[in-house]
């Protein structure tokens, strides 16, 4: 048996029930993981409200590090005693223990923590296809990055700086700008102190940056598409605000010819050897120290609706994980 948080309704953080079910052997294409740390992410708040619908009841959660405790029949990337992490569909990583489909589970290295590898695989991994997945991008060019004292945002910095690339950050705080800025940043907007556009063109001498990528969604979106240079990508991969508004296309040919993309982590993972391949690009950035994970909240799985009404109410800076 183990102890799990579900949902049997969308809403609030009150909804969460934390149940016990029994773990189960794994079937073919499958492993049994006993979590030891588990990553909180917003798009488990997506879920949870319904803005991303999922049948109920669910359990819930994306991504988590442990041991492998039984591999089905055809797994061959993993055994049973093996360090694994993974960020993965179907949620259900809010759990002592689950039986998963093993394709996107990936072996954890010595030299990276079990806490370390559950804040690490779902935002490393969308920083990886950003970086190198989506639109070409090459040391001195410029990038301009929302919400970058979040989880993703701070492994966007450190990997920025690895590649020559210029990061300029926003946050809501000075404090949380100082953060995006000891993590690599090479400038960091308070959002709150003015017109942030019109800072991203003063710093870019007027000519606007090569690429925005964006999970903020609503509040940000017609900013960040002011803040592009001509033929410039607009990588929208989130909503914290709230759905970005339908758009009028021709608007991107008026500002200069803009690209603009809305991609997601699990359609590059859904392929196991994808998956692999960036897991392990990730590991070696961890490994080589360009990047370094920072955990700003821990609490414990059966605190999982605070956790989330301290990710909702953007209380919280870098990853945040359930302890197990």
């Amino acid at each position: 048996m183990a102890l799990t948080a579900i949902i049997e309704e969308h809403g609030g953080p009150e909804r969460f029930k934390l149940v016990e079910r029994d773990v189960g052997a794994p079937g073919p294409g499958e492993v049994r993981i006993a979590h030891k740390a588990v990553g909180l992410n917003f798009i488990d708040v997506y879920q949870r409200t319904g803005l991303y619908p999922m049948e109920l009841p669910h359990a819930m959660g994306m991504e988590a590090a442990g041991v492998i405790e039984a591999v089905g029949e055809g797994v061959t990337h993993l055994k049973e005693g093996d360090r694994a992490a993974y960020a993965s569909n179907p949620p259900g990583a809010y759990a002592e223990a689950r039986v998963m489909p093993a394709a996107q589970v990936c072996p954890l290295p010595e030299g990276i923590s079990f806490e370390e590898g559950a804040a690490m695989m779902l935002k490393g991994m969308t920083a990886e296809y950003l970086f190198h997945r989506t639109t070409p991008l090459k040391s001195g060019d410029t990038v301009l990055f929302h919400a970058a004292a979040g989880g993703v945002g701070l492994l966007a910095c450190q990997w920025a700086r690895s590649e020559g690339i210029t990061l300029i950050g926003t946050a809501g705080s000075d404090e949380k700008c100082q953060l995006a800025l000891d993590h690599g940043a090479a400038h960091c907007i308070n959002y709150r102190s003015g017109d942030w556009a019109a800072t991203v063109r003063e710093l870019t001498d007027g000519k606007g940056v090569d690429v925005v990528m964006d999970a903020v969604g609503k509040d940000t979106f017609d900013g960040s598409l002011s803040s592009l240079r001509p033929l410039g990508m607009m990588i929208s991969f989130g909503n914290a605000s709230g759905p970005v508004p339908p758009l009028d296309i021709g608007i991107l040919g008026k500002k200069g010819s803009l690209k603009i993309t809305r991609p997601t982590l699990f359609t590059h993972i859904a392929d196991h050897e994808t998956c692999q391949a960036m897991a392990r690009h990730l590991a070696e950035k961890v490994l080589s120290g360009d990047v370094k994970i920072t955990i700003g909240q821990r609490f414990a799985l059966r605190d999982v609706a605070k956790a989330h009404e301290a990710l909702e109410a953007r209380k919280t800076t870098g990853s945040t994980i359930l302890e197990i």
